[in-house]
């Protein structure tokens, strides 16, 4: 289990938390409350009184099964909707929860759909997210969307049937030890051999999920235990020793860090998804308002700081603008809010901003200095620490302190304005995807919640899009998961019933879990998804092209396509895209509306018809040019000066306005 330092004790077991201002009461709240359905949006709660194990003892017993403690649970602790699919192992489960009147369970049609979604459901409204299965390949399945979760810091409890006690460890029936397979890829997991241990647990993984660095949490349920009888009470009290997560920082760390902020010529606000887990963007538009600072946002955190905002200079990393890359090269601090230093920021880290101090405040000290040495160190929940570091700033500057950043923020600019994002069109006539994604930002607009595949449209979706609230742009960034947009899509569109949710997916990613439109029929979720179809598998095809000279070896998604005869003269060469399956008549087979778009001219009309269709999910099949690059790149193992604008195309550090 992570986020264990001691340096901070949180509150005693079984206390409640105050809910933060813009998330949901915590589970410790909850657990101390009176039965009944969470409210539908998050927001600030009074604490209940204090929930003791010798209050908890005193709360009348209610005889039911363990599968029923299981339901009782969930409704007590807020859960409004379990993505899942039911087995052998898991199904006492499944009986109580059919009369359940405040938990609707969406039957997906694989259960890496149903992890990614509640993945999906939990980045959109800031509560946990729930997935359910069965032992054996269901609990499985889950493995990827938990190692998914785990690397992008996002709260989901997975609640998996096991074999009954009695046969754990006989390679019964579909047995399969998940605790131990998912140790290393969830923030903590429990196995649940009795009855009575059911609703404490479950509330402690919600806990533990939601609190400190969020995670995956998984709680596996041995099938006699869910059909055995206990005394359900509620409020439960919490047995966690040593998980006592720090929020608040070190006052004299925030104090260095502001003076550092204060007296450094070419400081950075080097910003990661944390700032968003913490409900801090609105911190991080003061702070650096007041300070001046130039910012970047990492492909996790877009969003948490308005990419319209002037001070805002971009994406740094492997794909990132020549501006963000170069600010975290020349600078002399970077002060990293609620990042990792991963290799895609950083490339070869032993030349990685070479010349900078580093601030590192992270809410998860394993974090700190793991990757690169920090110089003040501050261990804190992301709003929190901003928080203060706003006041120290303010203190600072009372005290007459606060260099001059007019050359720094010049040098910048030179960057910003000779180096812009850009692409060039097909010259086969051709679409260019970036244009299609850059039209689909533009015509949808900033308030529209965005989930992109992994690959080369993921990217172009990161740098195209105006990025301008956090909790619209969801994607899987630590793990790359091909097949994360449809399902996560679904998740968020069922966590935020009223916002407009697009997938931006690949040809690649979308044929690994496309079933989840079946689910978003039957369940209306309605789903809009961009199929980027280039034929290939993208982001692969690029790097071979670069890297391996143009030896495409099993990118080609279509080969069929790719050895007829040639296209009519006005698709042109670059534009067959994949046609088996044909996406249209796919979408149409799954009860969603299909669209087809292959000319620029009718891109706006079709993202604009596609609008118009509210009553069913939409699949839109975008024939792109197949040999379109993702630029600028850092190529992987080498140093962020020998970024590329394009092949054989470096930049000029020295460029001045």
């Amino acid at each position: 289990m992570t986020d264990q330092s001691t340096t901070t004790a949180g509150p005693p077991a079984g206390l409640p938390e105050p809910a933060r201002q813009g998330h949901g009461p915590s589970p410790r709240d909850l657990a101390a409350r009176a039965p009944g359905r969470r409210q539908d949006r998050p927001g600030p709660t009074a604490a209940p009184a204090a929930v003791t194990p010798a209050t908890a003892a005193t709360a009348q017993a209610r005889p039911m099964t363990g599968a029923q403690a299981l339901v009782a649970a969930l409704e007590r602790l807020g859960v409004d909707v379990v993505f899942g699919i039911p087995g052998g192992a898991i199904l006492p489960a499944y009986d109580p929860l059919f009369d359940s009147p405040s938990v609707r369970h969406i039957l997906v049609r694989h259960e890496q759909g149903a992890g990614h979604a509640a993945a999906g459901y939990a980045q959109v409204t800031g509560r946990p997210g729930v997935c359910m299965a069965t032992s054996g390949p269901g609990a499985t399945n889950l493995v990827t969307p938990l190692a998914d979760a785990y690397m992008d810091s996002v709260p989901v409890v997975a609640i998996t049937g096991q074999v009954p006690s009695g046969l754990i460890g006989t390679d019964g029936f579909q047995e399969a030890d998940i605790a131990g397979i998912t140790l290393p890829i969830t923030k903590h997991n429990f196995l649940v051999t009795h009855a009575d241990d059911i609703a404490r647990t479950v509330a402690e993984a919600f806990h533990v999920a939601s609190t400190g660095r969020p995670g995956p949490v998984l709680v596996d349920i041995a099938k006699d235990a869910l059909q055995a009888t206990t005394g359900f009470r509620w409020p439960v009290p919490f047995d966690l020793p040593g998980y006592h997560p720090v929020t608040r920082p070190h006052s004299r760390q925030v104090r260095e860090a502001a003076r550092l902020m204060m007296t450094a010529q070419r400081p950075v606000l080097y910003v990661g998804g944390g700032v968003i887990k913490a409900g801090a963007s609105a911190e991080l538009i003061a702070l650096a308002e007041l300070t001046g600072m130039p910012v970047v946002t990492t492909l996790m955190a877009r969003g948490g700081f308005p990419s319209s905002h002037p001070q805002n200079v971009g994406m740094p990393g492997m794909h990132g603008s020549v501006a963000a890359v170069g600010a975290l090269q020349k600078a002399d601090l970077l002060v990293a809010l609620g990042a990792r230093f991963d290799d895609r920021v950083t490339g070869r880290l032993d030349s990685f901003a070479p010349g900078a101090a580093v601030v590192h405040a992270d809410i998860d000290p394993a974090e700190i200095s793991k990757n690169r040495r920090a110089d003040v160190p501050i261990v804190g929940d992301c709003k929190e620490v901003i928080t203060e570091l706003v006041a120290a700033v303010q203190a600072e500057q009372e005290a007459g302190q606060g260099a001059d950043l007019t050359a720094w923020w010049s040098q910048l600019d030179a960057w910003r304005n000779t180096y812009p994002l850009g692409y060039t069109e097909p010259d086969d006539g051709s679409l260019a995807p970036q244009f299609v994604i850059e039209r689909i930002g533009s015509l949808v607009g900033p308030d529209a919640v965005y989930v992109a595949g992994v690959g080369q449209h993921q990217m172009w979706a990161a740098q195209f899009i105006s990025h301008e609230h956090p909790g619209h742009w969801l994607n899987s960034g630590g793990l790359g998961t091909m097949g994360y947009a449809v399902p996560a899509a679904m998740g968020a569109k069922v966590g935020r019933p009223d916002a407009v949710v697009w997938a931006i997916d690949g040809d690649g990613c979308f044929q690994m879990t496309n079933q989840e439109l079946a689910t978003c029929t039957v369940d209306g979720i309605p789903i809009k998804v961009a199929i980027i179809n280039n034929g290939n598998l993208g982001m692969v095809r690029q790097w071979q092209t670069l890297f391996y000279n143009e030896r495409y070896s099993n990118t080609d998604l279509d080969r069929a396509a790719s050895a007829a005869p040639p296209a009519p003269a006005d698709t042109g060469p670059g534009q067959l895209g994949t046609r088996v399956p044909d996406f249209v008549k796919l979408a149409e087979a799954y009860g969603c509306a299909g669209l087809r778009c292959e000319k620029a001219a009718d891109v706006d009309a079709t993202i604009e018809r596609a609008m118009q269709i509210n009553d069913r999910p939409v699949v839109i099949d975008f024939i792109v040019h197949r040999d379109a690059m993702v630029w600028p790149m850092v190529a992987a193992g080498t140093s962020n000066d020998d970024i590329k604008l394009a092949r054989d195309m470096a930049p000029d550090w020295d460029v001045t306005e």
